[in-house]
């Protein structure tokens, strides 16, 4: 009976494993769904006994007015794009509140590996409204030099990456990051957003496990909006979202209402709290929806119904569930929101001079080779042959 005893639990590396007589294989899906975080209700209450982290008045409206600008940035590149003044554009409409409430439990010192709809936590840091627009339009301030797609920002001043459009491959790129960060025992986290989509690649399952076995302080900050451009969620994975993934690998998870302002801001507070003290990478998975379509080279309507996009815009909208909690709070009225919208938009002015055309050429060898002399001076050559066949703005 002694020996029966002794083996029912057995040490294995990696963990113990528990015997039992009984077959029973572990089920599909859960009988109980994962809980999602929230704290106010639609209507901008808060919620009876909700466990939250306060926010002071000044970080309140600093967060509601970079929602705001948000939109409102959105807005005009968006009118830009349509207008064929810029190439291309990538809203976060419905998903604001993902975007600063993340940034405003952050600190600057925190490494940020952005995907592509995430241009707020920029705002947050203090990435100005001309210098977005700089990027956007290629002008020649833009920190790329005019080289990149429009909303691939970066700035190593504000410890964010370049944004890349390959899905997912900045998130083993801040595990990485963040085993450095506790290698030199620094007081910060490595962050990485990502859209349910991305789960479904191979990066994102290879760095949870990285980041899980390093104990590397990393939070992944997972945008789940229904939608991998024109494929739901439901034909891409049968789990019950993203969060239960993170304890298949050993990470803690939560899943979190992604329009709740106060309930992101206090889970990722909380999440970065346990990252940098524990040295333990945090998945949270923040639920909400992609209003706007996919890009500006994307028609949603045509994959999903028009009622339901409007239902998510007018009864789920973050910015105005966030705007009604600091009015219930007398941090906010009607005449700082009409200052607000006003001011946004002067402080964006467009037309700048573009970068020259030998900045195609510098930046990837210390001494140009030969090779690319030749090309510089063909170019050169063959704008000068055809003056109207190229911008007239671009510096020869």
């Amino acid at each position: 009976m002694k020996a029966f005893i002794s083996c029912k639990v057995l040490d294995f590396p990696g963990g113990k494993v528990v015997f039992s007589p009984e077959m029973r294989f572990l089920s599909e899906s859960p009988s109980v769904y994962s809980q999602c975080y929230r704290v106010l209700d639609d209507n901008g209450q808060l919620i009876s006994h909700s466990n939250f982290v306060p926010v002071s008045e000044e970080v309140a409206v600093k967060m509601y007015s970079n929602m705001v600008t948000l939109q409102t940035l959105d807005t005009i590149f968006y009118e830009a794009q349509r207008q064929g003044r810029i190439s291309f554009y990538v809203t976060s409409i419905g998903e604001e509140a993902i975007n600063i409430a993340s940034a405003a439990a952050l600190t600057s010192d925190d490494i940020v590996f952005p995907q592509y709809r995430e241009p707020g936590v920029l705002l947050w840091r203090g990435f100005t409204l001309q210098e977005f627009a700089n990027q956007c339009f290629g002008n020649k301030a833009d920190y790329g030099k005019g080289r990149q797609m429009p909303i691939h920002y970066g700035s190593n001043k504000l410890n964010y990456f370049t944004v890349a459009s390959t899905i997912a491959t900045q998130i083993p790129h801040a595990v990485g990051a963040a085993y450095s960060l506790k290698m030199d025992k620094k007081d910060a986290c490595a962050v990485t957003y990502f859209g349910d989509g991305g789960t479904s690649e191979g990066d994102f399952h290879a760095a949870m496990n990285f980041a899980a076995v390093t104990e590397s302080p990393v939070i992944f900050i997972c945008r789940n909006n229904g939608w991998a451009i024109s494929t739901p969620t439901s034909d891409q994975f049968r789990s019950d979202g993203i969060a239960v993934r993170g304890q298949a690998y050993g990470v803690r998870s939560i899943r979190v209402d992604g329009n709740d302002a106060l309930a992101m801001y206090s889970a990722v507070h909380s999440a970065r709290h346990m990252a940098v003290n524990e040295h333990r990478p945090i998945l949270i998975e923040a639920v909400t929806y992609r209003v706007g379509h996919h890009s500006t080279s994307d028609d949603s309507t045509k994959y999903r119904p028009a009622n339901e996009i409007e239902w998510w815009r007018m009864a789920r909208d973050p910015v105005t569930r966030f705007r009604k909690w600091i009015e219930i709070n007398g941090w906010w009225g009607s005449e700082a929101e009409s200052q607000l919208r006003s001011s946004i938009r002067s402080q964006i002015a467009e037309r700048a001079e573009k970068p020259p055309v030998n900045d195609l050429f510098t930046d990837v060898y210390d001494n140009i080779p030969s090779n690319l002399r030749e090309q510089e001076k063909l170019l050169k050559e063959t704008i000068n042959r055809h003056p109207k066949d190229y911008p007239a703005d671009v510096p020869i």
